[in-house]
């Protein structure tokens, strides 16, 4: 760990999709950095096994079961965590949910399955806290988990791409409209960090998952210690003038993807030189020119 023990001594984190995967992987981050933490989650079992193990860990955390898609339970539950600490500093909407399909094979109800967890729940969670910030004079921080394709778009997640520019436009819009009342909004666009949940999802198979490692330029997956250290930060008081930022972290993977010859990394000296001796020679200038 590159920061202080007390780095979020004291802060209360809430952290939507927080009893798996990397939701749970950043709360246990901000537990030892001294944060209480809240986590909701649709399976109660889950949420029940985080808090037990977390606790073991000398963390402090409460757990709740929620469905990020029901407005009424959000503000439910958003209300008993304000009882519970008395206050809530930091949201991380981390919940969501995607697989891939080709676009025509879906069915309304496919669609709508990503689109109210992705889109609506994240906006659901940011105006319960939001509006009970503003209403109390306290300052917050909403951390959005979104992706690369939100400003490029993707085929075969078309419903996670329209819903995670969504909240690209949410975080960007609300930066500067909540700036005023001290609430900052950043969003983080991670790359391929393997989970269980969503890598079986999203690479159902090996060739799949290799591919998804060799578009990475750094030739490897993330590991969940880059995007939870810096989660950390972007939620921290030394982050606090970063406002409407996302920060990308895919060892420079959609760069990748947006370079035209970029894919040319596959070639060989061989290949190189057989392209070579086909170039018309006028117009191919000796190598360092």
């Amino acid at each position: 760990m590159i920061f202080r023990d007390d780095l979020l001594q004291d802060k209360v984190i809430l952290v939507t999709g927080g009893g798996t995967g990397l939701g749970r992987q950043m709360a246990e981050t901000f537990g030892r950095l001294g944060a209480k933490l809240a986590l909701v989650g649709r399976r109660a079992d889950v949420l029940e096994q985080a808090r037990v193990q977390m606790q073991a860990q000398n963390l402090t955390v409460w757990v709740h079961p929620l469905d990020i898609r029901m407005p009424d339970a959000v503000d439910q539950v958003m209300d008993e965590i304000f009882m519970h600490y008395g206050k809530l500093d930091v949201l991380v909407n981390n919940a969501a949910g995607n697989f891939i399909s080709p676009t025509e094979r879906l069915s309304p109800r496919a669609v709508d399955a990503v689109i109210n967890i992705v889109l609506h729940g994240t906006m659901y969670c940011t105006l319960a806290a939001g509006k009970r910030w503003i209403a109390r004079g306290e300052p917050g921080t909403v951390l959005n988990i979104t992706t690369t394709y939100a400003w490029t778009g993707s085929g075969y997640v078309v419903p996670s791409a329209v819903a995670k520019a969504g909240v690209l436009a949410m975080t960007r819009s609300l930066a500067t409209e909540w700036a005023p009342h001290h609430i900052r909004q950043v969003a983080i666009a991670p790359g391929p960090f393997p989970t269980q949940g969503a890598w079986s999802r999203l690479m159902p198979t090996e060739e799949l998952a290799n591919a998804a490692q060799n578009r990475v330029p750094l030739k490897r997956v993330g590991r969940p210690e880059e995007l939870t250290t810096l989660a950390a930060y972007l939620v921290s008081d030394a982050a606090a003038y970063i406002n409407g930022e996302v920060v990308t972290i895919d060892g420079g993977e959609w760069l990748y993807g947006a370079g035209m010859f970029n894919g040319l990394d596959r070639l060989t000296q061989d290949d190189w030189d057989r392209m070579r001796e086909l170039m018309p020679k006028k117009s191919s200038p000796k190598m360092g020119e």
